[in-house]
């Protein structure tokens, strides 16, 4: 409701300003409450039309009975056109220029109407040049002619130097003088104003004729279509006189292409929850165009944001306020900047009054000091005078030690050598100490080393006598355990001869018993077959398992565990085959 009271107030501004308050407003009071669908209140008209000194028939006083009895009335269900052709009406007459115009009343009235819309939320009403381009852009792009855009700049540039924007007057002026519609009829720039009218005012996303199906009868009619924010309306004609139904629109609704049928191109659907439309439109290019459009509305009701053309204005504003923001804190710093420019002015215009004062200083002291000077220049010249004499005196005194002076130089450089020699020598004493002071150093440390050492050879020697006396005992018996070791030693090489004999010995019966086995096995391998299908009577002698036998009280078995195991399965076997 905060943007509609604002929307009526820029209207009824221009009549309000248009009237004489004291004698009409009482009739634009009563026009507004027609208009707006308002329940009069004759009493409050009254009280507040009253002629004596304290009514308040002042332009500030009407305001309060404006918001009051009117304009916290309004709900919305008027006639925006209306309301606005009531207003334009009382200020058209005494504002609009009586020079002829390219443009008709009506078309001045659409641009009124859109100059409210466009304008400024500040009183005095102005448009300001950023809208005025977007305005006569829609207008041109209307039209179909090409945006000047330089043609704007100049004008802009000599705008902005006089002031900060148009009012409703000088925008219509312009607009009817064609400046920027050059090659025009009025039949075009009205169509053309008739169009961004419709868009930016009735809220008019999209108009045209296409076919829509009956709901009853099943027939196709051409209709005069209308989309606006949140419903489509259709007409019999775009005079918009006869309208025959609405589609309202919500975040619901989707918009569907239909395939061809019936005889039918260019077909889409409109479901909304209690009813569903078919449309076709006139060529494939308006079907996509409509589809795009409606979709377009619906995701807008879904989320909840105003029409385009809305949300661009109010955009433009918000970046408006952000310059404007910038430009008055530029303007705060270039204050305060100034400010302390002025600050170091006076500081300099100080500095200056300061470095006079001195300079005035410095003359007066310059001028003593010449004054000095001349002073002194006598006085100097008296004294070269007296020096010269002097001068003269010092002279046959200087020839005179000359002499002497040539003497003295003799000996002093006799006794610089004698100085260097001296200081050679020194240095070479000096050498010396200090060699002689690294050699006694060295000498101590090393006697200290040599205490140490003593100390500890000192050490060594009664340890090694304690372990002399230690061991004479222990290499005594170490040398019978020797003796000892060798007797065995020896009875052991013995004994290991005479197991070398042994081992050659055994050797050779192995051997001789070796060709007896094999003499043996090749004598018995014809038969052993026969002989093995017995249960142990006769066993080969062969070569002994590596396995552990058996032991008895006669001596080894004939079989290993494992054969006895494997014999006891066989008999198992047997015995379950004859039973």
């Amino acid at each position: 409701m905060v943007g509609l009271k604002e929307e009526l107030l820029k209207s009824i501004w221009h009549a309000f300003t248009a009237l004489d308050l004291d004698r009409s407003g009482k009739v634009l009071s009563h026009n507004l409450c027609t208009v707006l669908n308002v329940p009069h209140d004759p009493v409050a008209l009254e009280e507040h039309f009253r002629d004596d000194d304290e009514g308040p028939v002042s332009n500030q006083g009407y305001m309060p009975y404006l918001n009051k009895f009117i304009l916290e009335k309004v709900q919305g269900n008027f006639d925006k056109v209306e309301f606005n052709r009531m207003c334009w009406t009382l200020c058209a007459k005494k504002n609009l220029s009586k020079s002829p115009l390219l443009i008709s009343d009506e078309d001045a009235f659409k641009v009124w109407v859109i100059f409210n819309f466009l304008s400024e939320d500040k009183y005095p009403l102005i448009i300001v040049p950023e809208e005025i381009e977007y305005l006569l852009k829609k207008i041109t792009e209307a039209m179909g002619a090409g945006w000047q855009q330089e043609q704007f700049e100049h004008y802009k540039i000599a705008l902005n130097i006089s002031r900060e924007g148009l009012s409703v007057w000088e925008l219509i002026d312009l607009i009817g003088s064609g400046q920027f519609s050059k090659g025009m009829d009025r039949q075009t720039v009205s169509m053309a104003i008739n169009e961004v009218f419709n868009e930016l005012i009735l809220d008019v996303l999209k108009q045209g004729y296409m076919l829509k199906k009956g709901h009853k009868r099943k027939n196709w009619m051409e209709r005069w279509f209308v989309l606006k924010p949140n419903i489509i309306s259709y007409y019999v004609s775009e005079d918009l006189k006869d309208k025959k139904g609405d589609i309202i629109l919500d975040g619901n609704c989707c918009v569907e292409a239909l395939p061809d049928k019936d005889g039918k191109k260019c077909l889409f659907l409109i479901k909304c929850l209690d009813k569903t439309f078919e449309i076709s439109a006139s060529d494939k290019k308006k079907k996509q165009e409509w589809i795009q459009a409606i979709q377009t509305t619906v995701n807008l009701l879904r989320a909840g944001s105003p029409p385009p053309h809305k949300e661009a204005r109010q955009k433009r504003k918000e970046l408006r306020q952000k310059l404007l923001a910038e430009q008055e804190e530029l303007e705060r710093q270039m204050k305060e900047l100034q400010a302390a420019n002025e600050n170091k002015q006076k500081e300099l215009e100080t500095v200056r009054k300061q470095l006079e004062a001195a300079a005035a200083r410095a003359s007066e002291e310059e001028k003593k000091r010449l004054q000095t000077q001349v002073e002194l220049q006598d006085r100097f010249s008296l004294e070269l005078e007296r020096e010269k004499s002097v001068r003269q005196q010092m002279e046959e005194q200087v020839a005179q030690k000359s002499s002497e002076l040539e003497q003295y130089l003799q000996r002093v450089r006799e006794l610089e050598e004698m100085y260097k020699q001296l200081q050679e020598a020194l240095e070479d004493e000096k050498q010396a100490r200090q060699d002689e002071e690294t050699v006694r150093k060295l000498q101590a440390r090393l006697l200290e080393e040599e205490t140490a050492k003593r100390a500890e050879l000192e050490k060594w020697h009664l340890q090694q006598q304690q372990t002399i006396q230690m061991t004479e005992a222990e290499k005594q018996e170490l040398e019978n355990q020797r003796m000892m070791k060798e007797q065995a030693l020896q009875v052991a090489m013995q004994q290991l001869k005479q197991l070398e004999l042994e081992r050659k010995e055994a050797l050779e019966q192995y051997e001789e018993v070796k060709k007896k086995l094999e003499t043996a096995a090749n004598n018995t391998k014809s038969w052993k077959d026969k002989v093995a299908h017995h249960e142990g009577l006769i066993r080969l002698i062969e070569p002994g398992s590596k396995n552990p036998h058996l032991i008895t009280n006669w001596g080894p078995a004939a079989f290993t565990e494992a054969e006895l195991e494997e014999r006891q399965r066989s008999w198992k076997g047997k015995k379950a085959t004859s039973e």
